[in-house]
């Protein structure tokens, strides 16, 4: 791969927080710590606006990113939250996001995870909506909501949405194409068709619509424009003989990496307009909704590092290892990711990581601190280094605090965020040693 890598920037593309700001996170909070620009999460929010304005419904998965300030954050700029677990639900509610503006899904919901959305319900604050990825899942939920009273005695029913596995072949990796026919995700339009009519109008649940998701990642339109074109087609079947089907959720998926070489959302949105105005004026959703994680996250985050090791090796060259890895960025081990390091100071004195010649810099190999051969940022270019020296692994913003582990006995890192004035605010401290 090269050093751009599957959603990175490009190799000479400036951090989102400046230099010294970063060099101030590590002495203020200690190393590793993760930095969070709040300026490119609004550039990314903003983006996603302008290409699905409202009336469409914007969701930010917390999958992507569950620290609660980066949560609130985007809450704040009218993002709602997807969540797949009550972990991830109860990170939203820290955030101050309400379950008006919350939804459900996942593959893995627990029991628990469902009476909790029935609770809920029962309780006058329910989800705004579950989508449910099997009929025995459906079932199941169908049971626990009877018997809480849901959708009688004055009380409403929950609002559910049935998954579609799209059987398409996203252009992305293989881990990130869920939307593949082979998938685990969803239901094939036989299953979805028999739960929806087994599921009465006026009963404890009430189907609102259909969900999808094509994948993360992905490298161009086709696929989404595939799946998004079935779940229009299979809704307008569906719509016929249901008063309450209104809704349509296209997912996320929409890429990050080098801008001209990875479709846009305006491009994603074009295609779902296209599509929507060839199904006939009656059988149209009337609420559209889509959920990004990695777009509005993924650029805005920095894991700042200090280099432990610096050494020689035949055959290979120079390698340096540094004080953050696998477990604060599990993405390189996972699929082979490819993240930017840019040094912060060299042999002890600071530099500019944006505006350094490229005179002075030379290969060598990021390797992380765990005891696992296989925790390495790759090949890098990078001024000469020593213990002590900092640098900064770019791109991390999504998919490294959420799969942050403890493997080693490594504590999790704080989260700090960068505002647009220079204010470094502590969003998550330091996790304590086991």
């Amino acid at each position: 791969m090269g050093l751009a890598g599957p959603d990175g920037a490009p190799p000479g593309a400036a951090l989102p927080v400046p230099a010294e700001l970063l060099r101030a996170a590590a002495d203020r909070f200690g190393t590793p710590v993760g930095v969070t620009a709040v300026a490119a999460l609004e550039a990314a929010a903003a983006e996603l606006r302008a290409a699905f304005p409202d009336p469409w419904l914007r969701a930010y998965s917390l999958k992507a990113n569950d620290v609660p300030a980066v949560v609130e954050r985007l809450g704040a700029m009218g993002l709602d939250a997807n969540v797949v677990s009550r972990g991830e639900w109860a990170a939203a509610r820290r955030a101050g996001i309400p379950n008006a503006r919350t939804t459900l899904e996942g593959i893995g919901k627990t029991a628990g995870d469902l009476r909790a959305a029935v609770r809920a319900a029962a309780a006058g604050a329910p989800l705004r909506w579950v989508a449910v990825e099997s009929p025995e899942e459906l079932d199941a939920l169908a049971a626990m909501a009877a018997r809480a009273g849901l959708g009688r005695g004055g009380v409403g029913p929950l609002d559910v949405l049935l998954r579609l596995n799209p059987a398409v072949a996203p252009e992305t990796h293989a881990g990130l194409a869920v939307g593949n026919e082979a998938s685990k995700f969803g239901m094939t339009e036989t299953e979805l068709t028999a739960a929806a009519a087994a599921t009465p109008e006026g009963g404890p649940l009430r189907v609102r619509g259909l969900h999808l998701h094509v994948g993360s990642q992905l490298g161009a339109v086709d696929a989404w424009r595939d799946a998004v074109r079935r779940a229009f087609a299979l809704f307008a079947l569906l719509a016929a003989g249901r008063a309450d089907l209104d809704t349509l959720d296209v997912g996320g998926g929409f890429p990050v990496g080098v801008p001209g070489s990875v479709p846009a959302p305006a491009r994603f949105a074009e295609e779902a307009a296209r599509l929507l105005a060839a199904v006939p004026a009656g059988r149209r959703p009337t609420r559209l909704a889509t959920e990004p994680g990695r777009f509005l996250v993924a650029r805005s985050g920095v894991i700042v590092a200090r280099v432990l090791h610096v050494r020689e090796r035949a055959g290979w060259g120079r390698v340096a290892v540094v004080d953050a890895g696998m477990t604060e960025l599990i993405r390189p081990m996972l699929y082979g990711a490819r993240h930017r390091v840019a040094a912060l100071t060299s042999l002890g004195r600071p530099v500019d990581p944006d505006g350094a010649a490229t005179a002075g810099l030379g290969p060598t190999r990021v390797d992380g601190p765990v005891c696992e051969a296989t925790d390495t940022f790759g090949d890098q270019r990078l001024p000469p280094l020593r213990r002590g020296d900092l640098v900064a692994i770019a791109d991390a913003g999504a998919y490294g605090a959420s799969m942050a582990m403890a493997y080693n006995g490594r504590p999790a890192i704080p989260q700090v965020l960068a505002e647009p004035d220079g204010a470094l605010v502590l969003g998550r401290a330091r996790g304590r040693l086991a």
